[in-house]
């Protein structure tokens, strides 16, 4: 496997040899200090170029960063639109197994190379093109505290979306149920947490995408409390799940409206609590 040395020396040699790249940015978690450095981590890099065209036009200029596992080109794609804004990316996993995802950039979008984010660095500016950046961090993706409106939000589609669950698992429909349990429900659980862990740091962290970082911040049993919510692989496993992940909301909703002085209709939580009960023992 090429070493990140060796990765880095590719993509900014690449880029001086070609006249028609005019800068390089890095940005994403190899900017990151605090995330964990491993063989998986991506290198996300921007080419400012002179036409995005020209390079689309002949895609085997990236031939030269190696032989390829697999690639996706998002703006390609008809199942997936793309946003069209006048980019294209190469998403790239190399046989050797690290991957490069570069985006090509037209110049006339240098000023706004890295879309604002200040997960940024510079590599290569041959026309001192690039706006200057203060130095990376991971400041845009802290927790953000949540206003009583959103955090009755997220209570009342966890609670209202637990119906959906249990109209599921009564019709023997379980992939109608597991979807709602596991993209909804889980994760307004999840995101509750977050506030949770946020707030007991000042809001001041990140949890990750896709809340990959939350386990750091939970004690032993609360994570493993959450694990045991994620089986949905029968009617029976999904049924506990719920039930589970319902008791578990209800405790940190409370918790983290008392802390915060917020209001918390726990009224409507043990209704859908008792009305998800009494169907699990008629099912």
């Amino acid at each position: 496997m090429r070493t990140e040395k060796e990765i880095f020396q590719l993509i900014t040699e690449t880029a001086k040899n070609d006249d028609r790249v005019l800068a390089v940015g890095l940005n994403g978690s190899r900017t990151n200090k605090k995330a964990p450095k491993d063989m998986f981590q991506d290198y996300d890099i921007v080419y400012v170029v002179e036409s995005v065209e020209a390079f689309v036009k002949d895609p085997s200029w990236i031939d030269q960063f190696g032989s390829r596992l697999i690639m996706q080109t998002p703006e390609d794609m008809v199942l997936f639109p793309p946003t069209g804004n006048g980019r294209f990316t190469y998403l790239m996993l190399f046989d050797d197994g690290n991957r490069i995802d570069l985006t090509l950039c037209p110049k006339e979008q240098a000023d706004n190379w890295n879309e604002g984010d200040h997960l940024a660095e510079i590599l290569l500016d041959k026309e001192q093109l690039l706006p200057r950046l203060t130095a990376a961090t991971d400041q845009d993706y802290w927790v953000k505290r949540p206003s009583q409106a959103e955090f009755l939000d997220c209570c009342n589609e966890f609670w209202w979306v637990s119906t959906y669950v249990v109209k599921g698992l009564c019709r023997n429909e379980l992939f109608y149920a597991a979807d709602h349990l596991n993209e909804i429900c889980q994760k307004e659980l999840l995101r509750l947490l977050s506030w949770q862990v946020g707030s007991e740091h000042g809001y001041q962290i990140s949890v990750g995408k896709n809340y990959k970082y939350l386990p750091n911040y939970l004690i032993k049993e609360e994570y493993e409390a959450i694990l045991a919510t994620m089986n949905s692989s029968s009617i029976s496993a999904a049924w506990s799940a719920l039930i589970s992940l319902q008791k578990q909301f209800d405790h940190y909703a409370q918790k983290f409206a008392q802390k915060n002085c917020f209001d918390y209709d726990q009224k409507t939580a043990l209704k859908v609590m008792n009305y998800t009960t009494d169907f699990s023992s008629s099912y």
